[in-house]
């Protein structure tokens, strides 16, 4: 069988234009070398770009496309990394399911294409383009990788940011010589992160350099790659920052340091990992901005808010906080304490780590290698006279007995939990082992909760789903209901989402809820009562709600509360 080379020899041998003797000479020369064949033709001048893409389209029944008529998708470059694509002259132009399509200049590389499945793990379709527009293509949409430190640095205004210390402020640019393209690097990463409204900034070695990724929205994304040479001093500087040994490479460290920006002081927490390649570096942003939103603006329906309102000015009890890691419990709690910090109230926490510093709380962190853990924390700070306590985490029967005891004495405990719904939570205390009498007398609410992007108001259109996707929920929506999505666009960096928002399940714990835990009803009974009698919506309902109102998309739904569906 005739090869889609010889196929494509043939086919140029016929051309009018084309002396044959050059093109043998050419694909002799051309025998050991690296160049592909396609980029010799048009280099030597046998063909023209335009002409050779048309011959190879109508020889390869391949179809073609315009690169600068296309929009690529961002996601796409964890998929296929910068390397990768430059290395094979290759534009990732989507990915669904187990296939990936490219645009290629050169279908004859058949290394290139067996190579990046390899890679990716993924069937490798492949559609035609012209050299130029694979270059012009790579240039555009990996731009950010493809900076230089000065490149990236050198319209950077070095002022806008400083370091806020114990004894003062130091401004992060009086530090001169060598270090300063470093020092303006860091600075980079964390302003851009800023502006970029990302959570975590995520640093992480390699041999062929320090890649940086932001969390946006709850979704890790690549910005742009720190060369291999400066990655090392990119985590010495933040160590320094930090007040952490910058001589320690082989043990995981902990800091935290405070920028002052234009907007305010933000609070960063440091983690740092030995990997096999260096020291990966994950930045918490922690903008206390966003504690003083209240209450009103987490997501809370109507219903919940006002069930939440209740419980949180009862003189004491339990109130209790649960999802994943991740879904915003610590920013519910943090924001609930916020609305009680009043000058009348002690109000203590025990924390690990403490996330945000707030003035006018005694604020205390976990030190597990002094034995200064949750129970022994706990015991202390109810010595210390507090109206109300907030415990980071219940991990153990141990901190559960002694946060639920205090909380029947006269104190309002808030605290988290880690299961999937309200009811499971209500359950999961007395599986530790505590006292079902103990759980029921003390618990005044439950919320379960989870975080789900917003579609982007700016790019957002409405669409039509499938019949079968509507058949799923057409019993929990209105007929004339509206589904939208994001075309995607610069303000949600072409993700269809801009920011998130809480989905909530909220369960108070009245009489007969505490008449079926005496009675050792399971988490499903008690779920049932809670949503015909209270109206508790699920976190399911709680999310298709909000896309009914144009906030979030069916995918996200299902991304995030698919779990809880009944």
């Amino acid at each position: 069988m005739e090869s889609t080379r010889e196929k494509i020899l043939k086919a140029l041998r016929k051309l009018p234009n084309i002396n044959p003797t050059d093109l043998d000479a050419l694909i002799y020369s051309n025998k050991n070398k690296s160049t592909g064949l396609t980029r010799a033709l048009i280099r030597q001048g046998i063909i023209s770009e335009q002409d050779l893409l048309i011959l190879l389209v109508k020889e390869l029944r391949m179809p073609s496309i315009d690169l600068g008529k296309y929009r690529l998708d961002e996601r796409l470059k964890s998929l296929v990394p910068e390397k990768i694509a430059r290395q094979y002259s290759i534009v990732p132009i989507s990915s669904f399911a187990d296939t990936l399509t490219v645009a290629v200049s050169d279908p004859l590389n058949v290394f290139a294409i067996d190579d990046l499945r390899n890679i990716t793990g993924k069937t490798i379709d492949i559609v035609l383009t012209s050299e130029s527009q694979i270059l012009r293509s790579l240039d555009q949409f990996y731009v950010s990788a493809s900076q230089t430190i000065a490149k990236v640095t050198e319209n950077m205004q070095e002022v806008d940011l400083a370091i806020v210390e114990e004894r003062g402020q130091m401004n992060v640019s009086a530090e001169s010589g060598d270090e300063a393209p470093i020092i303006r690097m860091v600075n980079l990463i964390i302003k851009e992160a800023i502006h970029q409204r990302a959570s975590d900034i995520h640093l992480e070695p390699s041999p062929e350099g320090m890649r940086v990724r932001y969390r946006i929205d709850g979704i890790l994304q690549d910005i742009f790659t720190v060369p291999v040479e400066s990655q090392n001093a990119v985590i010495v500087r933040i160590k320094i920052m930090s007040r952490v040994d910058i001589t320690s490479f082989q043990v995981p460290q902990d800091g935290r340091f405070k920028m002052r920006m234009p907007a305010g002081e933000i609070d960063f927490r440091v983690s740092l990992l030995p990997t096999t390649f260096g020291q990966k570096v994950v930045m918490r942003v922690l903008d206390k901005n966003n504690l003083s939103v209240g209450l009103n603006k987490l997501g809370f329906s109507k219903h919940s808010m006002g069930l939440l309102e209740e419980a949180i000015y009862k003189p004491f009890g339990m109130i209790l906080v649960t999802g994943p890691t991740g879904s915003g419990k610590s920013t519910t709690l943090y924001s609930i304490v916020n609305k009680l910090n009043t000058p009348e109230r002690n109000i203590i926490t025990i924390e690990d780590p403490v996330e945000y510093l707030i003035d006018g709380l005694t604020q205390i962190e976990v030190k597990q290698d002094i034995g200064l853990n949750f129970a022994m924390g706990l015991r202390s700070v109810l010595r210390q006279s507090p109206d109300i306590v907030m415990v980071g985490e219940i991990r153990d029967n141990e901190t559960a007995d002694i946060a639920i005891k205090a909380s029947l004495t006269g104190q309002l405990v808030l605290t988290t939990l880690h299961t999937n719904d309200a009811a499971g939570a209500v359950t999961r205390l007395v599986d530790m082992g505590l006292e079902p009498f103990l759980v029921a007398s003390s618990l005044l609410i439950v919320c379960a909760q989870r975080l789900c992007r917003r579609v982007c108001q700016y790019c957002k259109h409405p669409v039509k789903i499938s019949e079968k996707a509507f058949k799923k929920i057409e019993h929990k929506i209105k007929p004339d209901t509206v589904f939208y999505e994001g075309k995607g666009c610069d303000h949600c960096r072409h993700t269809g989402y801009l920011g998130r928002m809480g989905i909530t399940e909220v369960m108070q714990i009245d009489d007969y809820v505490r008449d079926l835990l005496l009675r050792g009803a399971s988490s499903d009974e008690i779920s049932h009562y809670a949503q015909e009698k209270q109206g508790m919506k699920l976190l399911f309902d709680d999310c298709l709600d909000k896309m009914a109102q144009g906030e979030t998309t069916l995918a996200e739904v299902y991304r995030i509360a698919s779990a809880e569906e009944d």
